[in-house]
């Protein structure tokens, strides 16, 4: 499938702010630019922008219902009450009930946490969760990364003497749930001055809370941070404002002193001694604290960022690293039987969105297969199995990043049981003989709402540049650019009419790949590049016709020696 290169030439105010921020800060022309275009336009703005502090994190009570609900932790604290911490099986609810439970054990001893199991309890707080924080006389449970939509479940919870603290960050309904406190900046009416966090930030913005209530330092929960940012990026929440600063100090501790759990499973990934990014938390981290929780239950996962010994936390890490190796071979079974399914369909390519069944799949798999066939297809694509409540069936949706599959799949809402989650991924259950009722009705949606060029897979490209632009300079300030993620992606650069400097090769097991020595008008030392997976355009290199790339400026690190060496996203020949 061809890309679509997205390249709007920057208009003249930006070339206007551009030059302004260059004469202010010295900084080059393409990093300003690439500042304007991320609405960082102002001395102060990249200040911020390139010295993240913590002194500039928010208030935590801003957030609407704070008060209530560290007057209520302090209570149950003060009282001696026992009390639960509740979490999701992702990242993002494990590193939540991890951050908070860990902080607080500190404090009192009258503690537990709970993470409900995928195949018998599904996402979110459960009945059966509640039962067990009554059969132990809990009488307060705190939610994090989920309870927005809980109304039935926090009354259940109430009717059994027990109170609720919600701290959740996906969209709420209408209707919120009778809780002692709701912490989720995404509630009407919020003011909090900034909607992105993930739901364990919101755990953190509690605890943060809750140590200033009580005058305790803020350095132990400083060191809390990794897990933070391992929430943010697996979470792919925007890495901006606050999120940036707290990902920033996140993955500094994560370099420089992570916690043994953690170092654990940077061991297994085979990361020690690298300079970690959030690619290294989203790729190779995040899917191994993911895959208890996909394979077998993700309190395991819980356990091991609570580590005390490198003994557990090793045995933990491997473990955690053998649940990820069964899961690719899972995903990558049922993603085939998949793509089977869809090359005997006819109507495939006639429809806008990709939505299959099977009673037998692996229900914590299902999400992965679903972002693999939007991937493919790119398309929405929503993947259902069996669930083992009788009668019913739960799916997963992912989406492109042109088409907000949450609307897609709130459009539907009065065929749902339930349904939670994002722009971009969705977690839904339905009675297995309304099936058909939502795959009517989210195709209506997609056919209207999605066009043809939302269906091409897309580039979108920063800045169109010279190869004599790519200094040692340039690289050293895209560096202190990172962390990179959400709205605040890599920086892509386009250059045209670059050649073959006559030493360009295939290289690989299969040679499947280009090992590229590139010159342009511009320069006549070559600039060296790789591109994977592109062997087909070598015979256009080595004719020595000009053509396009868009890359991705790389630095390589090599016994102590730093080179420059661009990763091309695609390759566009003059015929392309």
């Amino acid at each position: 499938m061809t890309n679509k290169w997205n390249f709007i030439p920057p208009r003249p105010e930006v070339l206007l702010n551009r030059n302004e921020l260059v004469e202010v800060t010295g900084y080059s022309p393409v990093t300003c630019q690439l500042l304007v275009q991320r609405g960082i336009a102002t001395l102060s703005e990249v200040k911020k922008f390139f010295r993240p502090n913590l002194f500039n994190l928010h208030d935590p009570y801003l957030m609407p219902d704070m008060e209530k609900a560290v007057l209520r932790l302090n209570k149950a604290i003060g009282n001696k009450e026992r009390i639960l911490v509740y979490g999701d099986y992702d990242v993002d609810g494990t590193t939540a009930v991890t951050l908070v439970y860990k902080y607080l054990r500190n404090i009192t001893s009258y503690i537990d946490y709970y993470i409900p199991d995928r195949d018998g309890e599904g996402s979110g707080i459960s009945f059966k969760g509640i039962d067990y924080a009554a059969e132990r006389n809990i009488t307060l449970i705190i939610t994090l990364d989920c309870g927005i939509k809980a109304v039935d479940k926090i009354k259940y919870a109430k009717e059994k003497g027990i109170d609720t603290i919600i701290c959740d960050h996906h969209k709420p309904d209408e209707t919120l749930p009778d809780a002692t406190a709701i912490l989720n900046p995404l509630c009407y009416g919020s003011t909090y001055p900034y909607e992105h966090l993930s739901g364990c930030g919101v755990g953190f913005k509690f605890m943060q809370a809750f140590a200033l209530s009580n005058d305790m330092p803020f350095a132990t929960l400083e060191k809390m941070l990794e897990l933070v940012a391992l929430s943010i990026a697996a979470d792919i929440v925007p890495i901006t404002g606050e999120n940036r600063i707290l990902a920033y100090y996140g993955l500094r501790q994560l370099n420089l002193n992570p916690s043994l759990g953690i170092k654990g499973i940077i061991d297994v990934c085979g990361l020690a001694g690298k300079e970690l990014t959030i690619n290294d938390v989203v790729f190779k981290i995040g899917p191994r604290i993911n895959a208890s929780g996909r394979m077998m239950n993700a309190r395991e996962t819980v356990e091991l960022l609570l580590a005390r010994d490198s003994a557990s936390a090793r045995e933990k890490s491997e473990n955690v690293n053998k649940y990820n190796d069964e899961r690719r071979e899972l995903d990558k079974k049922i993603t085939d039987q998949a793509n089977a399914i869809l090359d005997e369909l006819n109507n495939n390519d006639d429809q806008k969105a990709v939505i299959l069944y099977d009673p037998n799949w692996r229900s914590g798999v299902i999400g992965i297969v679903a972002s693999r066939l939007s991937e493919k297809y790119y398309k929405p694509a929503v993947v259902f199995t069996r669930s083992t409540e009788p009668g019913m069936i739960t799916g997963s949706a992912r989406s492109t990043n042109s088409f907000d599959v949450y609307r897609a799949v709130e459009s539907c809402n009065d065929v749902l049981e339930n349904f939670g989650g994002h722009t971009y991924a969705v977690g839904l259950s339905i009675k297995e003989e309304r099936l058909q009722d939502f795959i009517d009705r989210f195709l209506a949606y997609a056919d209207k709402e999605i066009h043809a060029d939302q269906m091409v897979p897309q580039i979108d490209i920063d800045a169109h540049i010279p190869f004599s632009s790519i200094t040692p300079k340039l690289t050293a300030e895209l560096r202190r650019m990172n962390p990179f993620g959400p709205h605040n992606q890599k920086p892509v650069f386009y250059t045209s009419g670059v050649k073959d400097f006559g030493l360009s090769k295939l290289v690989g097991k299969e040679l499947e790949h280009i090992k590229l020595e590139l010159i342009d008008k511009t320069v006549q030392t070559p600039v060296q590049a790789i591109a994977f997976g592109m062997s087909q355009h070598l015979e256009h290199i080595k004719s020595n016709k000009p053509f396009d790339i868009c890359y991705t400026i790389e630095e390589n690190n090599f016994a102590g020696a730093v080179s420059i060496q661009l990763l091309i996203k695609d390759i566009r020949t003059e015929a392309g």
